[in-house]
């Protein structure tokens, strides 16, 4: 094996040279998978983990602009720094139509390429990212899972018992390095953008760092070249458009929203390719499935928890009230009127 422009290396140290270099093409290969077998674009999986590729001559500019605004990017590159989603609001597609035509769609792209294998998202992993969000701690896990509960709330307003139904048609790509089935434009949408919006106000309001400074975008990523990074390596560097040529306008079916997922990035996926799952809500009916005994025993210690901070604040307010100037002499007096019926009561 002789390396174009490596000059005087001859056949055996060539081999060897390939040699030394597989075991480290392989662990990248393995690592950079790791990390990016997450819902989410490449672009976004670079913009929500601080991973980007910025020219030598923007580093350069950008010294001279520190010195101006040097407070203000300390504190974005801080933010940036902290924010390292690890969790995410799932919508699962369940619907076998669609199913089945995304591995229709995936084996065509095969059949033109089969290197490209490797880079399909699995059956049971289809999925609508709705928010992105950093859960470090059991404890934060648990605050996402009320903010989750209280979620359910806003959605049972938003949709006023009405059924939630996504359309999918067609293919795109970001950037031609992750392919996506289009959410087709309708009346549904206003509703999901509500919904995320819902989500992602409900989540802050709790103090989990959650959402993103770009515009939800809803979209059903069924590839993704960063899984294969490797492939670079051998020449392929986009999605090629004649792939998926035929399914431009392709109806792949509808999703009946049911239910919305707490689900990690990082924690072992279950048997059946789905993400792991912290905690669900139904949406809709309840053919969607019915809490959980812990979702039930949560939102009960919520309720009570509710209870006694209402039970204590209205207990803080009346003893404020009686410590107020001149409410002395009223409870007096109100004692002494008391005192008076009473002995009016006894002589009768």
């Amino acid at each position: 094996m002789e390396r174009p422009g490596a000059g005087g290396i001859n056949s055996n140290e060539g081999e060897n040279v390939s040699k030394k270099k597989e075991p480290s093409e392989e662990l990248e290969a393995n690592t950079v998978d790791s990390l990016v077998d997450l819902p989410f674009a490449t672009i976004d999986i670079k913009d929500d983990f601080g991973i980007t590729d910025v020219p030598q001559k923007n580093l350069e500019r950008s010294k001279g602009h520190e010195r101006i605004n040097k407070d203000q990017i300390k504190k974005r590159g801080k933010k940036r720094k902290d924010y390292q989603p690890n969790y995410f609001l799932s919508i699962p597609i369940t619907s076998k139509e669609i199913t089945k035509g995304i591995k229709i769609l995936q084996n065509a792209i095969i059949q033109q390429d089969q290197r490209l294998a490797k880079a399909m998202s699995g059956d049971g992993s289809f999925h609508i990212t709705l928010l992105v969000m950093q859960l470090l701690n059991e404890d934060e896990v648990n605050i996402g899972i009320d903010a989750l509960l209280d979620l359910k709330l806003f959605i049972e307003e938003i949709l006023q018992g009405k059924p939630l139904t996504l359309p999918f048609e067609g293919v795109d790509t970001f950037g031609n390095q992750v392919g996506f089935v289009k959410l087709a434009e309708g009346d549904h949408m206003n509703p999901l953008l509500e919904i995320a919006d819902a989500a992602k106000r409900t989540f802050q309001e709790r103090g989990v760092l959650a959402g993103e400074s770009r515009t939800f975008k809803p979209h059903l990523t069924f590839m993704k070249l960063s899984k294969t990074p490797w492939l670079r390596k051998k020449g392929v560097k986009k999605i090629d458009p004649t792939f998926y040529e035929k399914f431009i306008s392709h109806r792949f079916g509808e999703e009946v929203v049911r239910r919305i997922d707490l689900c990690s990035m990082l924690k072992k996926k279950q048997s059946n390719g789905y993400y792991h799952c912290e905690s669900s809500i139904a949406i809709g009916d309840k053919n969607g499935g019915e809490p959980d005994d812990a979702e039930l025993v949560r939102l009960s210690k919520r309720l009570v928890e509710n209870a006694v901070l209402k039970a204590v604040q209205q207990y803080l307010e009346e003893t404020q009230n009686k410590n107020k100037p001149g409410d002395g002499s009223s409870v007096k007096t109100e004692e002494a009127d008391r005192n008076g019926t009473d002995s009016d009561n006894n002589r009768k």
